[in-house]
């Protein structure tokens, strides 16, 4: 991160980059850490914590079950644990709590009972969700991440769960596929830059 001298106070808020496996947020998010602004934090992503360090993935309903309740709760932590540093500033999380359903192997009414909460009350704790499309296995498909296992096919299908997830979220964007990965990552980068409390918005370096 950049210091940009800005010594305001800003209003805590919280934004979510999201999007089906494949779709190119490990690679914003790098170029985020070298662009923008101090108080920009980061949330990493709750699954690649679980998955990295051993939680069992399994193929049962109960295991996926299990794995997307120890999801959810870990990222709630996660954004607990944001919410009280200081100074404050603007969490851009690596998918946000909502993403869970889209994974969870049965009716969605009983995920929220299993986690004592509600679709809408999980929404209003964004101030804006910046999704990002994958490409298809025509267009680009590559993932390079050990921890995805997800094919072309199926990472389609989870963005489109993820996608109904967040329906009712008043601020959405979506940051298409293209053919010119870089001319992808700029959008994405630009809409969390427009986030930012106009005082450190830096200039981002021009496109090459």
């Amino acid at each position: 991160m950049i210091d940009c001298g800005c010594m305001a106070t800003h209003e805590r808020r919280r934004i979510v980059l999201t999007g089906g496996p494949g779709a190119g947020k490990t690679a914003v998010l790098e170029l985020v850490r070298g662009m923008l602004c101090q108080h920009l934090r980061i949330v990493p992503e709750s699954a690649s914590i679980l998955f990295g360090g051993g939680f069992p993935r399994g193929e049962s309903s109960t295991a996926k079950k299990a794995a997307q309740l120890a999801i959810f709760g870990v990222q709630r932590q996660l954004e607990s644990l944001f919410d009280v540093q200081e100074p404050p500033a603007l969490a851009l999380c690596d998918r946000g709590t909502v993403d869970a359903l889209a994974y969870w192997p049965g009716d969605g009414e009983e995920f929220w009972r299993a986690v004592h909460s509600s679709r809408e009350s999980e929404l209003t704790r964004y101030a804006a969700v910046i999704h990002m499309r994958p490409p298809d296995v025509r267009h680009g498909w590559e993932n390079r991440n050990p921890l995805r296992t997800e094919t072309a096919v199926q990472a389609a299908e989870i963005d489109a769960r993820i996608v109904r997830a967040w329906e009712g979220h008043p601020r959405r964007t979506f940051i298409e596929s293209a053919p010119d990965f870089l001319a992808k990552a700029r959008r994405a980068v630009e809409a969390i830059r427009a986030e930012l409390p106009p005082c450190c918005r830096l200039p981002l370096e021009p496109a090459t």
